[in-house]
């Protein structure tokens, strides 16, 4: 009888040492509206970029996921993550990006409960996390050092035209990009241009810094990037044109936080029409009023 129970605990002791990790892990699922109130606090999942999240404890998303967790009642606690890392630690699953086609490569702890870092909404981020409404402009810019011989496109009548013209410049210069973003230059086809492609492995906020120390002759920046990155190197940098159409960004939830995602669009609307996200965004992005004005319109 001593026996059987001997064997039983070790039976039992086993299979706890094999199934906690995947309870703990849980990587299918993020934290609920409900779970987090009952947690007392909503974790934001950051990376410095731009002045979405500057590093320094402000920036235009930090400042607004900290108004949305006093709206719900709840404390706010920062997570910095990395670009590579940072859907996994929202959605527990750890994947890569092959152009629009996204490769899962295995299970990670979740760390966070909302992506808020000028994460744009590319189509493979939406098969594994689920976007708010948009929160901010945006577009992809070629970007060279201004003693570059590339001269800025006249603007033509239509995006794709400008687009064409931009990449029919392309050939035999030298690019750089990075991997796991909205700045990976194989999300656009630009390797069919014959540009050489140089990954960069550093934050998004050393590309501009990179060209104009000579790493390449070439970047592409997002438009909020662009807009930081002309004020803090004027007459280093130019604007040669546009790479895509228009696009937008957004915060990012788990796919099973719907509530979560849903309490946040009520609350963004809330701010667009009393004119807080206004003044927020004029605070960090005041040059961006010039060049999309009608997003930012109250109604």
């Amino acid at each position: 009888m001593n026996q059987k129970k001997t064997h039983f605990r070790r039976a039992a002791i086993w299979a706890i040492m094999i199934f906690l990790p995947l309870a703990v892990v849980n990587p299918s699922w993020g934290a609920t509206l409900q779970e987090i109130k009952e947690r007392g606090v909503l974790r934001h999942l950051g990376i410095p970029f731009a002045n979405f999240v500057t590093g320094s404890g402000d920036g235009l998303d930090v400042e607004l996921v900290k108004l949305f967790a006093q709206s719900l009642g709840v404390g706010y606690q920062y997570v910095e993550a990395t670009w590579d890392s940072v859907i996994g630690d929202l959605t527990g699953k750890r994947v890569k990006a092959n152009g629009d086609k996204l490769i899962i490569l295995g299970e990670v702890p979740i760390k966070g409960d909302i992506i808020a870092n000028g994460f744009t909404m590319l189509d493979w981020r939406k098969k594994i996390v689920d976007f708010s409404i948009p929160t901010f402009p945006d577009q992809i810019w070629l970007v060279a050092r201004a003693d570059s011989t590339l001269k800025p496109i006249i603007p033509q009548d239509t995006v794709e035209k400008d687009i064409a013209s931009v990449k029919a410049l392309l050939k035999g210069r030298s690019l750089l990009g990075r991997p796991c973003t909205c700045l990976d230059p194989y999300l656009y086809s630009l390797k069919k241009t014959g540009v050489r492609i140089k990954y960069f492995p550093g934050n998004l906020n050393d590309l501009a810094p990179a060209i104009i120390k000579g790493e390449a002759e070439l970047t592409l920046l997002d438009v909020p990037d662009a807009l930081v990155a002309l004020e803090k190197f004027p007459g280093k940098i130019k604007i040669i044109g546009p790479i895509t159409d228009k696009q937008y960004i957004g915060y990012a939830f788990a796919k099973n936080s719907s509530e979560l995602r849903e309490a946040f669009n009520r609350f963004l609307e809330k701010a667009k029409a009393d004119g807080t996200y206004q003044e927020l965004v004029r605070r960090y992005y005041p040059k961006v009023f010039n060049y999309y004005h009608n997003f930012f319109e109250k109604n």
